[in-house]
This record gives structure tokens, sequence and C-alpha cells, in this order.
């Protein structure tokens, strides 16, 4: 088995100005990857390779149609799990900002934020997620006082286009580049199987591609799963996950939204620091591997933006877009006070 290039020369783009902050720096990575300063680029070797986690393509589409519903809620869900677990309504983190402010005294905050249904609304086509002025002017304002990152499944150049920040570092295809052709091959035989499908619509996001549903009709789901698998049973280096509206298809690398976190800590030199808050906002299945990390470390707060409850390792929520902007609007002005 030969080695796997994970190139990041986009992965991150950090801001053309940041004024009295140093530009980040590269991190020493574990035995398994070798960071390049020259050229950001990560090498898997063929033990972190063999370590991640190859799914088996099950012969059934049910599991795939349940996560759909899942993440995608069309109607108020149960609140409990089908093992009978109680799904947990987390506090406020408009109502506990205080907490959070004494939390973050004394600390470096930085700010991790996803984009789409966090940063902008869920709409039925992707190409339309615009962000308002109004939540543009508050991510500004965070830039402006924090280190800041975007970490979305999105193509870095296309968020940057939405969020048209330059203060902002910016990690697209969940923190991921991944050099190679499987996902262009992959991008052109999910858009000839699935054009059957009304209202589907497939996104090459670069390194990881993304087949929306939010236009499909929920009876269509079961069939475009299938349309789908059958395709990866091609490209068993692929692996099918789900988003809010959304089949997303990456490499089967260890690699992932809590693993760019941990990436960005530690290109900004703030990495096995105490004196540190990472503050991670978004609303999607993926950044749980985010609010993993942060809970995993023992020091930084998940907020995950649901008006429902759900099983999450976020510490606090926000209902919607609009509480995510009067958050980040307290943020600065608590930052400014200080």
């Amino acid at each position: 088995m030969t080695n796997q290039d994970v190139v990041m020369p986009d992965i991150i783009a950090t801001p053309a100005a940041m004024p009295g902050r140093a530009p980040p720096f590269a991190c020493r990575g574990a035995a398994a990857a070798a960071v390049s300063v020259s050229s950001m680029r990560v090498v898997v070797s063929a033990a972190a390779t063999a370590a991640a986690h190859v799914p088996t393509i099950r012969p059934c589409a049910s599991w795939v149609v349940e996560a759909m519903r899942a993440s995608s809620p069309t109607r108020t869900p149960a609140a409990a799990t089908a093992d009978g677990k109680k799904k947990q309504q987390h506090p406020s983190a408009l109502g506990g900002f205080e907490q959070i402010a004494a939390a973050a005294s004394g600390k470096h905050v930085v700010v991790f934020l996803d984009y789409d249904g966090t940063l902008s609304p869920i709409v039925s086509n992707p190409d339309m997620a615009f962000m308002s002025d109004e939540m543009r002017a508050a991510v500004r304002g965070v830039a402006e006082h924090f280190p800041a990152a975007i970490v979305t499944g999105r193509r870095v150049d296309k968020v940057q286009s939405f969020v048209g920040i330059s203060e902002l570092y910016y990690a697209g295809s969940h923190g991921m580049d991944i050099k190679g052709p499987s996902c262009s091959n992959a991008y052109k035989a999910l858009m000839e199987k699935t054009k059957s499908t009304p209202g589907a619509r497939v996104e090459n996001n670069k390194f990881c591609l993304s087949v929306h549903f939010r236009c499909v009709d929920e009876k269509r789901w079961i069939p475009l799963a299938e349309q789908v698998k059958a395709v990866l049973r091609d490209y068993p280096q692929l692996k099918l996950t789900q988003g809010r509206k959304v089949l997303e298809i990456r490499p089967s690398i260890m690699w992932d939204k809590g693993k760019a976190v941990e990436f960005l800590l530690k290109s900004l030199g703030f990495d096995d620091r105490s004196d540190v808050l990472p503050v991670y906002i978004g609303d999607d299945r993926t950044d749980e591997d985010a609010f993993k990390v942060l809970r995993k470390r023992g020091q930084g707060i998940g907020i995950i933006v649901s008006k429902y409850p759900k099983e999450t390792d976020a510490s606090y929520s926000l209902q919607d877009t609009a509480e995510v902007m009067e958050f980040l609007v307290r943020l600065v002005q608590w930052k400014r006070r200080r």
C-alpha cells in the first residue's frame, strides 16, 4: 500500500491582512502524518489510511434514509431516540452568555463557524445560500476581534465568495484537500446516476461531493440513496456520510471537521495551551466531530444550531441563524468592553 497525499494548498485560506496577528505556522503532526511548511501538504501514511474506517455498503438503503430524515427534519422530531434515550435540550447560548463570558475571561477566544444553516439559512438551491448584510457585519466584527475560521463542506473559493471577508481563515471540504482523481470520477458517475431523480443536485466540492436532496420528494429518498450507494460500490476508497438535506461522499481517511479544528489550533499556535477557549458553532451532523474534539480536550464550547432537541456533544444551543448573529454581536460587544 502506498502513501496517500492529502494536499492543503487551499484547505486554509489565510487572512490577507490581520493587523497585530502573526501568520499561522505549520504544526508538527503525529507519526502518521508529516506537514510541510512550504507546500502545506499532509502525507497520510499507509498505516493511517489502513486505520481509517472504510464502510461496507449495506444491501438496504434504509439506514441512509433514516439518517436523512434524522438530520433533515421536515416535522417536529420525537423527543426520544430509537433505543429510548431521551434527546436533550441544551441551554441557550444567549441565555447562558454570562457563563460563556466567564469561561472566556482571561483566555484567547478562537471562533469556528459552519456556513450553511449557521451563517446562512438552508435554502432549496445551495448556490443561493447567501448571508445577509447584517450577518456579514456580525462575522466581520468577530474576525476583527478574534482569530476566526469558517469550517465548511463547501469548496473554499465558493464559501469565500459567499462570505467576502478577507480577515477570516477558511477550511473547505470539511477541512480536507485530497490529491487524486477519485472524487472527480465519482462526480461524473453521480451526475449520470442521479439525473433521473427530480430535484437531486450533485455539487463538486473539489475534495468531497455533496448530493443535495432539499428539493427531492421524500418518497424518492430511498431510490436516490440506492443510486448513490450503487455508484460508491465502484469507489471503495470513498465513504458516505449524511448532513442536513445532503448526502456527502468523502475519501475514507481519518479527517473531518474535528481534525480541521485541531489542525487550525496548532497552526495558529494555540495547541496545548490552557489560556485558549475555542468556540465552535454549527448545525450539521458533520459538526459533531468538532464538538467531540472540544469535549475531549475539556476546553472549549460547542454550540449547536437547532430548533429541536438533538443528541449532540455540544454544550449550548442556538435556534437559528438570527440567534447566531445575536450571539456573535454580543461576543464582540463583550470583547470591546474588556
